[in-house]
This record gives structure tokens, C-alpha cells and sequence, in this order.
């Protein structure tokens, strides 16, 4: 969404000065090379087919091949060179010189073995897999399209000026699927486009599903003032264009030479209505022919037609039509490319009745229609609870696109209680077929919406429905949407969402999460004073707070003491810690200041059952400081110092403690520079302690022999 806009953007600001550390940017439109069959050596790709220098093209080439790190090479729409079946390898023995396929230069350039140095910029749809392409990328960045308040604003400016402009703000937003749509720059647009053809011919509602709102699309696009020999002409080209979309999603693609077209009357039908685009291929020489290619409008104007296609084509039969579902197939490929055909096609398969279908139809209204009652069987038979979560998201939204009540409530009756989209982007619309689906059942539900990337206003509507009763998110995100919703005064809500989101165990994986979780510290003082405005009580615990019971703390060598101590500074704010880890595979290195640190705070970790500090570079200086606070953990009954540095006079510390440390169970030192002597030291201590049930204290500095000796002595001590 707006990637190829923002490719504009960036050759925009080079051509203005910026982004000086590029003396050139050459940028191809992926869909529109692809359709290229030439070869072409990479001097023809960069200097001809893109942009031909009046003069000195041979001095300019080789300037290029010296000083790659001077080049920024943008592919916009790398989609559209997939080929799935087969990775072209650049065999060329010289591939700067050598003609290659368009698609043999681009892999060459991804592989090094042309223009090594050079910055490659690719832009792709996120659904399709990119990384099997590429080892390694420096940087991914993903657009995820308009909040709520730039939907507003985008509908606002398109509409300025206009009388309707206020209805169309407050009809778009009335469907609130539709507006959910909107993040979509595309789809912004187009629901503009619609609602401006609605207000002008004076109805007063929009439609409220995917398909029914491009069923009305297409039919005020070709209905005005046609006679029925148009018509009937209209609908067979418009049943070509919809062969022709699914036969190019078949290939991964949305453009085709113009001269493939089966006929000058389709050609016509889809440029004059918009469904294609027209484009030139650039010439390679003065005086050969120019090309003209033809391009869909947009990706989901294509996935319509495509999906028209399947209802419309007589050799597709009932039977075969539910292998065209993604979440029935149980192929990990998608039998086509068009990811959206699932949710028209479900939505089609119930709207063969409707009068915009049946003008898109040239069939005889006696024919026999595709039946919806095949969906419904396999719908029935589909173990709803075991679908993973990109395949339950695909039914709900296939389901929401039928509008069959029948089936809203078969599914919402047999979600799994636990929801997890641990992981998987949750746009808008996601967030929308999710929540009217939940709302419809009687089940209590909770969410794990941690990396979903979902927007704040998903995240308030999702947590605000009754039968949510928990919720794991980004804690960023949650301590954001709380802090709006003091500002706004919702106090119900954000007692309810406080009440409702868990937190246990947390994991400490960047400086984020540690600044995040003191943000989390400093709203429990907040949520103090919004409740007593709210109720006139002056106390408040967040629960996620008082019971958060286990933090894995995982920063690695570079910022592990940094993080340690800012995260020692609140720990006493969680009164039910009962779990600290910091054995991390990247270890944390905390070293003797951070043990030092951490010594401070063990009268206020009341509750703290397990102390886990392996690997983490600690001395016999650290394990002084340990050793003088560690009677103060009342509860501690683990304590592991595995794989540190700690040497004999660390264990004399620690074994003169280890009599006061009541409640202590076991204790790990393996791993670490304690010798015999030390050794003698923890057995002595070990005599004293009968509460004490296990001492794992193996050390390549201990004698075989010594540590045999001891075991004999004490059967508590492992080896």
C-alpha cells in the first residue's frame, strides 16, 4: 500500500539534493519488465531500457561498474517477477557484458555476481515470500496503511468543495467495515469513487460487503445509458476481462502486452471503463517499433474479476469450486496468486439472486446456478477450533462476506476459547470480521494479539467486548491506548482493559521492553488517581502488575547491564515476582554491577521463589554482595550461578550464608573457578543446612577425586 508511491517520493528527494550518497537512481516497474521476452545486457537495462544519456553512455557504464556504492537500483512490485517454480541462476561468464533475461539480471543483482556494492531497494506485496530470493536483507519495512484519523482526512480532502461533502464522511463511516477498508490508500479511493456515484444518484446507503460494494461498482461503471446490444456486449467482454484476470493470477501477474488482448472491442471495454491501464514498454532502439503493454487497475479490481471468473465459467464446476477457498485447501500454495478471490467468491456464491449479479450474468435466468449449499457442507465439516490463525482469519472473512447469519453463528459457536495471532499482521478489516464474529458468540474468550501489529482503535475494540475476558498484547500498545483513554475520561473501559490484559511471564528482549515495562510502573500511579475520581477509592493495583510472576530477561552482551539496572529500579513495584531469569543462550554479562544492583533490591522481592544468574560474568566481588543480601530473600528456594567466575573466595561467601537462607532448596555453582578448597567450604555450610535438598557444584578446577570424596560425605551434592 503506497509502496509505489513512496518509490516516487524517493527519486523525488534525490532529484531535489537528497540522498546524496547516490550519483544514480534507476527505478523499473517490475510488472511492466517482466512482460519483456529481449535479453538484455545490464548496460542495455540501466542506460537504454531506463533512461538513455544523449551522450558518453560507454564512459557513464564504466563509471557505474567502478563505483557501485554510488548506485540505488529500485524494483518496484517485485511480485510481479516471481517465478515459483524455478529461481533463475545468472549463468552469463561476464554478467555485466553478457545478454541476460530481465529476470536473470535481477537475481544476478540480488546474488552479487553483478554490480556488487550496489543498494537494492525491492518493494513487494507482504503475503508473498520474498525471502527465498534472498539470504539476507538489511532492513524490512512494512507500510501498514491510514489510521482512523487519515482515513478521516484523505475522505475530507477528496470530497472538499463538494455539497455532499459531510454525507460522504458520515456514510462511509456508517459502514464501518467499508471505512475499515480505508487504511488501504487504494481501497480509500475506490470507496470514495463509489460513495460519490452514491450521493449522486441520490441513495442514501452504501453496500456493506467487499462484493456487494464491487458489484455496484462495476454496474454504475457500465450501466449508463447503454442499450440491451450493449449490454449484452458489455457482459462477454466483461467475462473475457475476469478469464483474463484469474489466467494472469495463475501466472503471478497483472499486466500483458496489448496485443495479446483477444480482441480490439475488450481492449476498448476495459480502458474506457478503467479496468486496465495503458502503458509503453521503453524502446531499446531509435528505430524499432514501440510496444504498449496493459496493466489491471489495481490488485483487488483484479481479484474480483478473477473470482467472477470461477461463477461465471460453466467448466468450473460446484464440486470444484471450494478448492479455490485458502482455508479449505491443504496445499501450502495457494492454487493462485490473487489472495482476496477466496472472500468474492464465498460472497458471490450467495449473491446469485442479487439483481447487480445477474446483470453482470449472460446467463439464462433458468440456467443453474453455482450453489452456495456446497460451501455450507464443507463449511460444516471443517474443524473450525484447529484451523491456524491465517486460515481462521481467511474463514471469517469469506464467512462475513456471505452475510448468512446461519453461518456467522456456526462459527462464532465453535471458535476455540483461546485465540492466538501471536504473530500475524491484523489489519483494519481483520480486526472488524473478528470482532462482529466474537460479539455474536456466548463463549468467554481470550486473545493473544502480541506482534499483530494491530491499531490502537482494533485493540480498544476488541478489549472493550464483554466476552473478552483476557488479553496478551505489545505493551507499548496497551500503555498507549490507557494513557488515551485517561485523557478521554473513559475510566469504565480502562478499568475494564486494566482488569483484562495479562502480562505474565514477561520477556525482556530490547531497551524497549524494559522502558515500556517502567511506563507500565508509572500508569499504575495514574490508574490511582482515574479510579478514585471514578469511585472514590484511594487504592488500585493494575492487575497485570500484581501478578506478573516470572520476567525472562534476554538483552545479550551489548546492553545487558544497561537494561539490568534500569530494570532493577522496578522491581519492587511487582509484589508477586516469584521467577527472575537471566540465563540468556545470548548472555547478558551483567557482571559484578549488576549483581550489585540487584543485591539491593532483595528486601523488596518478598516473593522471589527462583534467582537464575548463570552466565552472566560475575567474580567472587559480585558474589560477595549477593552473598551479604541474599538472607533478605525470604522466599528464594532456587538460586543458580552456573557458568560464572566465581572462585573460592566467592563460595566462602556464600557458604557462610547458606544456614540463614531457611527457605533455599537448591543451589547451582557449576561451572565456575571454585577449587577443593571451595569446595570444602559449601560441605562444611551443607551440614548445617538440612532444608537444603540439592548442591550442584561440578568445576574443572575440583579434583576428580575431591568432589568423589565429598558426594560420599553428603549425598545432597551432584556431580
Amino acid at each position: 500500500m503506497g509502496k509505489s508511491i513512496l518509490v516516487q517520493k524517493i527519486c523525488q528527494d534525490w532529484s531535489n539534493g537528497e540522498l546524496s550518497q547516490f550519483e544514480f537512481v534507476f527505478w523499473f516497474d517490475c510488472k511492466q519488465i517482466s512482460l519483456s521476452e529481449k535479453r538484455y545486457s545490464l548496460k542495455d537495462l540501466l542506460l537504454e531500457f531506463f533512461v538513455k544519456p544523449q551522450e558518453g553512455s560507454k564512459e557513464i557504464f564504466e563509471y557505474i561498474l567502478q563505483n557501485p556504492a554510488k548506485v540505488l537500483l529500485v524494483f518496484d512490485g517485485f511480485e510481479g517477477l516471481h517465478d515459483h517454480e524455478n529461481v533463475p541462476r545468472c549463468s552469463a561468464s561476464q554478467p555485466e557484458k553478457d545478454l541476460c533475461s530481465i529476470k536473470e539480471l535481477l537475481f544476478g543483482l540480488i546474488q552479487k555476481k553483478i554490480l556488487n556494492g550496489c543498494t537494492l531497494l525491492l518493494t513487494a506485496r507482504p503475503k508473498d515470500k520474498v525471502y527465498q530470493y534472498m539470504s539476507k536483507v538489511d532492513k524490512t519495512i512494512e507500510i501498514l496503511g491510514f489510521s482512523p484519523q487519515q482515513r478521516e482526512l484523505y475522505i475530507t480532502k477528496y470530497f472538499e468543495g463538494l455539497p455532499y461533502c459531510d454525507n460522504a464522511l458520515k456514510l462511509i463511516k456508517e459502514q464501518e467495515y467499508l471505512f475499515s477498508h480505508c487504511y488501504s490508500p487504494v481501497m480509500c479511493r475506490f470507496v470514495c469513487f463509489l460513495c460519490e456515484t452514491v450521493l449522486e444518484t441520490g441513495d442514501k446507503s452504501l453496500p456493506s460487503t467487499l462484493t456487494t460494494i464491487f458489484l455496484k461498482f462495476v454496474q454504475q461503471k457500465i450501466t449508463p445509458m447503454q442499450t440491451d446490444i450493449t449490454a449484452m456486449q458489455n457482459q462477454e467482454s466483461l467475462a473475457t476481462l475476469a478469464r483474463i484476470a484469474w489466467y494472469l493470477g495463475g501466472k503471478h501477474q497483472s499486466a500483458m502486452k496489448s496485443d495479446l488482448l483477444p480482441s480490439k472491442e475488450v481492449k476498448e471495454f476495459a480502458l474506457k471503463y478503467g479496468f486496465f491501464l495503458p502503458f509503453a514498454f521503453p524502446k531499446l532502439s531509435d528505430s524499432g517499433e514501440e510496444e504498449f503493454g496493459s496493466t489491471f487497475s489495481d490488485f483487488v479490481t483484479q481479484n474480483f474479476l478473477g473470482a467472477l471468473h470461477l461463477m461465471l465459467a460453466e467448466e468450473v464446476k460446484d464440486k470444484s469450486l471450494t478448492k479455490y477457498l485458502s482455508f479449505l485447501s491443504k496445499k501450502k500454495k495457494p492454487y493462485n496468486w490473487l489472495d482476496l478471490v477466496s472472500r468474492f467468491l464465498a460472497g458471490l456464491l450467495f449473491l446469485q439472486d442479487d439483481p447487480y449479479f445477474c446483470f453482470l450474468s449472460s446467463k439464462d435466468v433458468n440456467q443453474p446456478t453455482k450453489k452456495p449449499k456446497t460451501l455450507l457442507k464443507h463449511i460444516r465439516r471443517l474443524q473450525i477450533n484447529e484451523l491456524c490463525p491465517e486460515r481462521l482469519l481467511e474463514l471469517l472473512h469469506c464467512i462475513y462476506e456471505t452475510q448468512s447469519n446461519y453461518l456467522l453463528q456456526h462459527v462464532a459457536l465453535r471458535l476455540k476459547p483461546d485465540l492466538s495471532f501471536l504473530g500475524v499482521v491484523l489489519t483494519p478489516p481483520d480486526v472488524h470480521v473478528l470482532h462482529s464474529i466474537l460479539k455474536k458468540s456466548r463463549k468467554e474468550f481470550s486473545l493473544d494479539l502480541q506482534n499483530s501489529s494491530i491499531d490502537m482503535q482494533g485493540l480498544k475494540d476488541l478489549i472493550g467486548l464483554k466476552n473478552v475476558a483476557s488479553f496478551r498484547a505489545s505493551l507499548s500498545d496497551t500503555v498507549r491506548l490507557w494513557n488515551s483513554l485517561e485523557q478521554t475520561k473513559d475510566y469504565e473501559l480502562l478499568r475494564a482493559s486494566t482488569e483484562k490484559f495479562v502480562l505474565d511471564p514477561f520477556k525482556v528482549k530490547t531497551m524497549k521492553d524494559v522502558s515500556d515495562l517502567s511506563d507500565l510502573v508509572e500508569m499504575q500511579e495514574k490508574m490511582i488517581n482515574c479510579v478514585q475520581d471514578a469511585s472514590g477509592c484511594s487504592s488500585y493495583e493494575i492487575p497485570a502488575i500484581k501478578n506478573l510472576r516470572k520476567i525472562e530477561f534476554a538483552l545479550g552482551p551489548v546492553c545487558g547491564l544497561q537494561g539490568f539496572l534500569k530494570l532493577v529500579e522496578i522491581l519492587a513495584a511487582f509484589p508477586s515476582l516469584q521467577h527472575l531469569d537471566l540465563d540468556a543462550l545470548s548472555e547478558n554479562g551483567i557482571g559484578d554491577e549488576g549483581a550489585k544492583s540487584l543485591s539491593e533490591v532483595f528486601p523488596t522481592l518478598t516473593s522471589l521463589e527462583t534467582l537464575n544468574l548463570s552466565q552472566n560474568k560475575i567474580t567472587d566481588v559480585g558474589a560477595e554482595k549477593l552473598a551479604t543480601a541474599l538472607p533478605s530473600l525470604s522466599s528464594l528456594k532456587t538460586l543458580s550461578l552456573y557458568n560464572n567466575s566465581i572462585c573460592d573466595f566467592g563460595a566462602e561467601n556464600l557458604a557462610k550464608v547458606l544456614p540463614a537462607m531457611a527457605s533455599l532448596r537448591v543451589l547451582d555453582v557449576q561451572y565456575n573457578k571454585i577449587t577443593g578448597v571451595g569446595a570444602q567450604q559449601l560441605t562444611d555450610s551443607l551440614r548445617k543446612c538440612p532444608h537444603i535438598k540439592n548442591l550442584v557444584m561440578w568445576n574443572p578446577t575440583i579434583p576428580y577425586g575431591v568432589l568423589e570424596h565429598l558426594q560420599q560425605l553428603d549425598s545432597r551434592i551432584s556431580v
